[in-house]
């Protein structure tokens, strides 16, 4: 076997390896996840449960209920925001970009706030679809002002510290929102504006897996124009890509995603840059097709790890969500900034020599 063709066994070799030790990891994080809380279910029980309908009507009511709906959702919308980041980093072409460093979960948490503000103070009820159109506008908002400001801003990190600064006063506002609702709409805010995956039901997964679920195909579809597009604009052109179409598909996709994040479980950081760098060191190649279904596993299985310590750490009070995801992403993002920072001076090092 030529050296490409060992190259290439090993690559798929250890493509495979990461695939499987994903899905171990995600299987057994929802199982321990799904039997963990104040009544305790062994895996063999919960099994039980689900497929037998054996169980006391509280296990079935807390498991039915409680666990299955949030545990999903974890993985759902982990998946969504992990492979919302990816797509994000290929449309700027950096991996720190990410729909809360962007400020884009802060627009879309605007205007999901201003909804469930008026819906709930008028009917007491908003649905799921509402949420996420209302979501996905505010989203698409923020991503304007970005694209709209990018032309304007000479270096990538000062597009980064736009995105910040917009974001910041999205969730101003959104805190005077909170501050200034009905006590009723207040209670229902606070917890789902710090980011969290409680009180989900069947309806928000139905709707949560119906969008997601489109969206991770389309992205697959676009495997081949993504792969091309990550090796610049003028090689995609070159291969046949409409680059303009392209971008704007990315751009709706990446706001879909992290608009279904946000409509139900609020802001959640760090897992939209974390998770495609970790998965993208884990298999060594960045090409599109193995990559993002991996980045979706690996989501989901970092969220449903966070909300779990979230429920269990500080047991009977429950952390947020999105301050265990920042906990435990913020390192990673500072080591990718640490290792880019030194890959930029072994090049200048290198040029210097030459």
């Amino acid at each position: 076997m030529s050296g490409t063709g060992m190259a290439r066994a090993a690559q798929k070799k250890r493509i495979v390896t990461v695939y499987l030790c994903l899905a171990a990891a995600l299987a057994a994080a929802v199982l321990i996840a799904i039997g963990t809380g104040s009544v305790a279910m062994p895996a063999g029980r919960v099994a039980r449960i689900i497929l037998l309908g054996e169980g006391s009507p509280e296990e079935r009511s807390i498991l039915w209920k409680i666990r299955l709906p949030r545990v999903l959702m974890g993985v759902i919308l982990g998946g969504a925001l992990s492979l919302s980041g990816f797509l994000l980093q290929t449309f700027f072409a950096n991996p720190i970009a990410g729909p809360f460093v962007l400020g884009i979960s802060s627009g879309a948490k605007l205007t999901v706030a201003m909804v469930m503000i008026f819906f709930l103070g008028t009917s007491g009820y908003v649905s799921s679809w509402t949420l996420v159109a209302a979501s996905f506008a505010g989203a698409l908002a923020v991503t304007g002002i970005i694209l709209a400001v990018s032309p304007r801003v000479q270096s990538m990190a000062g597009l980064l510290v736009a995105g910040i600064m917009v974001g910041y006063i999205c969730s101003a506002v959104t805190d005077f929102l909170i501050t200034f609702a009905d006590d009723a709409d207040i209670v229902n805010l606070t917890g789902w504006s710090q980011g969290s995956f409680s009180g989900m039901n069947w309806g928000n997964v139905r709707a949560a897996l119906a969008v997601v679920l489109v969206c991770f195909l389309a992205a697959l579809l676009l495997s081949k124009q993504i792969g091309a597009y990550q090796l610049g604009e003028a090689y995609a052109q070159s291969m046949g890509v409409n680059v303009r179409v392209f971008r704007v598909l990315l751009v709706l996709l990446s706001c879909i995603l992290s608009a279904v994040v946000t409509a139900f479980a609020g802001p959640v950081s760090f897992v939209g840059i974390a998770v495609p760098f970790l998965i993208r060191q884990a298999l060594g190649t960045s090409r599109p097709l193995p990559v993002i279904p991996a980045v979706f596993m690996g989501g989901s299985l970092f969220c449903v790890i966070c909300d779990l310590i979230a429920r269990t750490a500080m047991a009977p009070t429950e952390l947020r969500v999105s301050a265990v995801t920042s906990l435990l992403g913020a390192p990673v993002v500072l080591y990718m900034l640490m290792s880019r920072g030194r890959h930029s001076r072994r090049e200048l090092s290198a040029k210097e020599d030459r």
